[in-house]
């Protein structure tokens, strides 16, 4: 073989070899998104909580940091078992190092422990229960977007202030809706309101006449929604059908997202009060934001839950690089805790020893039809409320991390 031949196989060779050392170097990491991607939160979490996901790497640029980086996804149908399948699927045998999202509190509680056996990381967006920071908080999960403690403070003072002064309950009879009743109920009776009764609807439920009957007979000025997703929306336009707003009753919808509302249509929603961590206009990081997410989406805007997804993946990745490790969720989230949390969508903030982010919450009110720009110009803002007066105190959350 002619020299110049050696010489370039020899070259090829070593630069393989480099490639290859390079490519070990990097930390491999793998997250898993789970989600709802067929039930009532399959359009306000799903497939949009994945495209967040390649967002934030897109941004973070993993392999400049020393890591690669692998997205899988699931559906958990919206059902603890189901859920904890996949999860222990994932950790034992897929080599999934955090989990991300998992709306459904039920289905977020079951993950929570999981987790925490395993010694991998949660990093939970969609789910509302405020258990995941007090009695069953791990030191492996961090609780990202927001929870019931601060629907209900942001949302039922904001109704109090209007004089809705007697309240009646429509709660989804599961983890999150028990959880939204139960600490909404807690603001109105401190605050010096009364609650005339509360009926607990199926999750999920198409048909909601038999309740808002009972929550129209009560007189009632507030009906709650303690419910989100198609619930909410199935009930906030069964309501609009029986002319319940009209007749002087005024409707909490105490967690819903801007993609039900969107499909609603401000002729039915507008007016109602809702709290949300995120709205895609609110500056120009949202807004920028969300042009890239709508690009992927088919001109869908991002709704909190996506934005806490990518979020909460941006800073799980700045710990891992920090660590150069993956493997001992613990550390991992002990180091997510020591490090403040800034991205273009939640601003600055802090993750508490119990696991909550905190960041501001926003009260918003439904625009009316002459007031809406375009089909998602959906809000204006009411008030911003800092995380800490709306999130519940660090010391009464029963967290067995909190000394």
């Amino acid at each position: 073989m002619p020299i110049r031949h050696l010489v370039a196989a020899a070259l090829w060779l070593a630069g393989a070899q480099a490639a290859s050392a390079e490519d070990k170097a990097l930390v491999p990491v793998k997250v898993g998104v789970l989600n709802d991607r067929s039930g009532v939160y399959f359009d306000s979490t799903g497939e949009g909580a994945v495209v967040a996901a390649r967002l934030a790497l897109e941004d973070f640029r993993p392999a400049e940091h020393g890591l690669s980086v692998e997205i899988v996804s699931a559906d958990h149908q919206n059902k603890p078992d189901v859920g904890a399948a996949v999860t222990r699927q994932w950790y034992d045998r897929d080599g999934v190092d955090a989990v991300f999202d998992v709306p459904t509190s039920s289905v977020a509680l079951a993950v929570n422990q999981i987790t925490k056996e395993r010694n991998k990381v949660f990093v939970n967006s969609g789910g509302g229960t405020p258990d995941l920071t007090g009695a069953q908080c791990t030191p492996n999960t961090v609780h990202w977007t927001y929870d019931t403690v601060a629907l209900a403070n942001s949302n039922g003072k904001a109704m109090l202030k209007r004089g809705g002064d007697t309240w009646f309950f429509l709660a989804a009879d599961y983890a999150f809706g028990l959880a939204l009743e139960r600490d909404t109920r807690a603001v109105v009776l401190k605050n010096g309101g009364t609650v005339l009764g509360t009926v607990k609807t199926p999750f999920p439920s198409a048909d909601f006449s038999s309740f808002l009957i009972q929550a129209q007979g009560s007189g009632a000025k507030v009906i709650g929604l303690a419910n989100a997703g198609g619930d909410a929306a199935n009930a906030i336009k069964q309501a609009h059908e029986f002319g319940i707003r009209q007749g002087g009753q005024a409707l909490a919808a105490l967690l819903i997202s801007s993609t039900d509302i969107h499909a609603l249509g401000t002729t039915i929603a507008q007016g109602l009060t809702l709290t949300e961590a995120f709205y895609w206009d609110l500056n120009d990081g949202t807004r920028a934001f969300s042009e890239r997410f709508a690009r992927l989406s088919n001109g869908k805007k991002p709704t909190a839950y996506q934005a806490g997804v990518y979020g909460g993946l941006l800073h799980y990745l700045k710990a891992v690089a920090a660590l150069h490790a993956a493997n001992d969720g613990a550390q991992v989230v002990a180091k997510m805790k020591e490090m403040p949390t800034d991205d273009p969508l939640f601003g600055k903030g802090t993750i508490r020893a119990d696991g909550r982010k905190i960041h501001d919450m926003y009260l918003f009110e439904v625009k009316a039809p002459a007031e809406s720009t375009g089909e998602w110009d959906l809000y204006k803002l009411v008030a911003t409320n800092p995380g800490k007066d709306v999130f519940r105190p660090l010391e009464e959350g029963g967290c067995p991390l909190v000394k």
